[in-house]
């Protein structure tokens, strides 16, 4: 009799326990699923963003001009270029692309492509192209080049505001199919 009393007390504890942590569970899966439905971003809005960043950046490269792209780098950002480390942004621009631009008369891009894949915070960019840069004129002779490129970047969402933390791009001769 004893043991069937402890059975059944046994049994009466189990199935309170089990029946709470059900409960509990369903709750914080019930709490859980409404915090995300407020929280979670609209991808689509947010990979619209991204390109935004992206595109202003393709912009004032091809008006020749760094204005307003600073805000588009993180100050600790990262530049990579055809094998080389170019420093952040800001050194990029002072003593690479900066002093570039004042020596084209064109930078255009053509056969331009953008994948975007955004993963919060972060968001992963890839661009394809074939850019032809005019040089100005000296001696009368103006230069062109062109070739096919390919950049790569990690953008961080910090403070509402979509920023490129590193860069990578490379390039070579660009040969059009015949």
């Amino acid at each position: 009799m004893r043991k069937a009393r402890l059975v059944f007390l046994f049994a009466a504890v189990w199935l309170s326990l089990t029946s709470c942590a059900d409960d509990k569970n369903k709750g914080i899966k019930e709490v859980s699923n409404e915090v995300a439905s407020i929280e979670s971003p609209d991808l689509k809005v947010e990979e619209e963003n991204v390109k935004a960043v992206i595109r202003t950046y393709k912009s004032a490269l091809e008006n020749l001009t760094t204005e307003g792209t600073f805000e588009l780098f993180a100050d600790s950002s990262k530049v990579y270029e055809s094998g080389g480390v170019e420093g952040t942004y800001r050194d990029y621009i002072e003593h690479h692309l900066g002093p570039e631009l004042g020596h084209f008369e064109s930078f255009r891009f053509s056969d331009y492509n953008l994948d975007v894949e955004v993963d919060l915070p972060y968001a992963f960019t890839t661009e394809t192209y074939v850019y032809t840069i005019v040089l100005n004129q000296e001696n009368s002779e103006s230069r062109t080049i062109r070739k096919k490129g390919v950049a790569t970047s990690v953008l961080k969402k910090t403070e509402g505001d979509w920023k490129i933390i590193k860069t990578h791009s490379s390039s070579r001769d660009y040969k059009p199919k015949k």
